[in-house]
């Protein structure tokens, strides 16, 4: 029973991150393809998708080794890039503590993809079931990653490219999986909180501010509503009691 459990566990987990496969397939080609032009061996994208795993954070390297900027320049441009990662953590802090041996891996494995699947799971679901499934999407997710990247990178070595355009590769990702989140989730309300917030960031604050500023603000409105909701249908509940 427990093998068939973790075979059901594992389909499942790949029909779930399908998007994931396909999105990471695309944007990691990109990436393996940006390294290998700007000369670096077909290794360091495997290595860089295995240790560091960071989309975003991968491509923005790509231009630091470029520029030659230092290691103090490098980590301070990397964790103002990743801070958003710190309201993520908060988010899943409650179902990352109960993961039990899984709950490392998916602290180093919580990217932007992996977040907007894992963030969307129903809770009250049996917690070990679960805690194995997110342990198994995360992992299928760095592994679609790793593909792309070092796919990508082999192309770049033996088939000459034209890289213009190609970078926008990740934010086309980031639209579809929120495109497939308004659909899931089925509540405008946070998504229109946070365009509205992230507009209000660019248009009024400074570039090395805006994101930061833009997610507080939603994250902080998004609390408040829900807030406001919890305690609706608490006086709805006790008014029918």
């Amino acid at each position: 029973m427990n093998v068939q459990n973790n075979r059901g566990l594992f389909t499942k987990a790949i029909t779930y991150s399908f998007p994931v496969l396909l999105g990471y397939l695309a944007i990691g080609i990109a990436f393996g393809l940006l390294m290998t032009d700007a000369g670096y061996p077909w290794w360091l994208s495997l290595i860089m998708s295995v240790v560091m795993y960071a989309g975003a954070g991968q491509y923005i390297a790509v231009g630091l080794f470029a520029a030659g900027a230092g290691f103090l320049e490098a980590a301070l441009v990397q964790l103002v890039v990743n801070t958003r990662h710190m309201a993520y953590g908060l988010t899943m802090l409650k179902r990352f503590n109960a993961s039990g041996p899984y709950k490392y891996y998916l602290i180093f494995a919580l990217t932007d993809e992996t977040f907007a699947l894992l963030s969307s799971l129903p809770e009250g679901e049996n917690r070990e079931n679960q805690s194995r499934f997110m342990f198994l999407a995360a992992l299928l997710n760095q592994g679609y990653w790793i593909a792309g990247t070092v796919a990508g990178a082999l192309l770049g070595t033996f088939i000459p490219f034209n890289m213009k355009g190609i970078d926008f590769a990740l934010t086309a990702l980031f639209v579809v999986l929120m495109i497939e989140q308004i659909l899931r989730v089925k509540r405008p309300p946070p998504f229109i909180i946070s365009a509205l917030a992230a507009i209000l960031g660019a248009v009024f604050l400074p570039s090395r501010l805006s994101l930061l500023s833009a997610m507080v603000i939603a994250l902080t409105a998004v609390q408040l509503l829900t807030g406001k909701e919890h305690r609706n249908t608490g006086n709805l509940e006790a008014g029918n009691g």
